[in-house]
């Protein structure tokens, strides 16, 4: 296995602050990986260390085995596309993909070679002579992507890349960068804070809170196996329930809500009797008016809200308990529950390994800050 990127225990502080707090992780050569975290969580930070524009207070940054502390950034065998490209308007497609090559001293028909190769990996054959402002947002983006991997790096590091773009444009060129980095083999590097980049892209992904990361992981197992509470609520969307763990004769661990509500539980073997909990439960784990399984099931009863229509991510809102808490339900495709009327009770039930549960730190989760 040969590591394009290896981080060492990187501290950053600014005077008193820690933007980022003891970060280690390696990236295999030809990977995609993410780093996922919401605004301020010290990614961004992290990403132009590994570019050279800011120096650890501690820690080493290796690159293909190297350590790269104290180069500059253009020594660096890394390049760093930001968000808004930084395209030069008043140059041609060809003549924005040269720039890097003629500023390091390359001339004649092997610049000329390069850059028709790298069009054509891109997807852009013909486009040499097209103006910036004749590319579509999409375009533009390869165009970025082919400046930078013109210049070889071992590392391609990506802020937030496709943040400028329109929603449809960007579900688009989330499939386009993660088929275009397994054509040209680069291992990229990607921060972001929308978790369907993350988990649509990359082969590995970071999660990170505070400065530091909360777990490193595929995307898959983040999403079934959550680490820790934040984990659970910042990937993919879930139902929150806090209560109190009980373990009973034959220790098998449920959890009581208010109105003396008991729901089982299928891991909770680092938790305590009696320890306040949260347990996390996703929308699409749930099955509405279940007819079979009904003994291996965690069976609430419920009261119908409203439906939030959105096609095929279609959902609906129920209350439990006194307190009228919440709860997002995912809708079949084949059901569209229009009969319903609010306050009209029906049936939920999920099986219990389908849900996740840790310790209640008292903090409020990402979604109720």
């Amino acid at each position: 296995m040969q590591l394009a990127l290896s981080v060492k225990n990187v501290t950053k502080k600014f005077g008193n602050y820690t933007a980022v707090d003891q970060v280690s992780f390696d990236v295999e050569d030809g990977k995609f990986f993410s780093i996922l975290g919401p605004s301020g969580c010290g990614k961004t930070t992290l990403l132009r260390m590994i570019a050279g524009f800011y120096e650890p207070t501690l820690g080493d940054i290796e690159i293909r085995g190297e350590s790269v502390i104290g180069l500059e950034p253009n020594k660096r065998p890394v390049n760093l596309i930001f968000q808004h490209l930084a395209l030069f308007p008043m140059m041609n497609v060809k003549e924005n993909i040269v720039f890097g090559l003629r500023r390091r001293g390359e001339k004649g028909k092997t610049v000329d070679g390069k850059v028709l190769e790298m069009l054509e990996r891109v997807g852009l054959p013909g486009y040499e002579k097209h103006e910036i402002s004749q590319l579509s947002g999409g375009q533009k983006q390869r165009v970025a992507i082919a400046r930078s991997l013109v210049l070889e790096p071992s590392v391609l590091l990506l802020d937030e890349p496709l943040g400028a773009l329109d929603l449809k444009l960007r579900e688009h060129m989330k499939i386009e960068l993660k088929e275009l980095q397994a054509q040209v083999g680069t291992t990229f590097v990607y921060i972001t804070h929308d978790q369907s980049e993350a988990l649509v892209m990359s082969d590995h992904v970071a999660i990170m809170k505070d400065g530091r990361f909360e777990q490193i992981d595929s995307p898959q197992n983040l999403y079934h196996n959550p680490a820790s509470s934040f984990v659970a609520q910042f990937v993919g969307n879930n139902n929150k329930f806090t209560g109190t763990l009980l373990k009973e004769s034959n220790n098998l661990p449920m959890i009581q809500l208010e109105d003396d509500i008991k729901l089982r539980v299928a891991k909770a073997e680092q938790l305590e009797h009696q320890e306040k909990v949260e347990l996390f439960i996703r929308p699409e784990v749930m099955i509405i008016n279940p007819e079979t399984g009904l003994d291996e099931l965690n069976i609430l009863d419920v009261k119908f809200k409203s439906i939030l229509f959105d096609g095929g991510n279609s959902r609906l809102i129920v209350t439990y308990g006194r307190s009228n808490n919440e709860i997002i339900v995912s809708l079949p495709l084949n059901n569209r529950y229009d009969h319903l009327k609010p306050g009209d009770t029906i049936k939920i039930g999920w099986n219990p390994e389908g849900s996740a549960c840790f310790k209640d730190t008292g903090i409020k989760t990402y979604d109720e800050l």
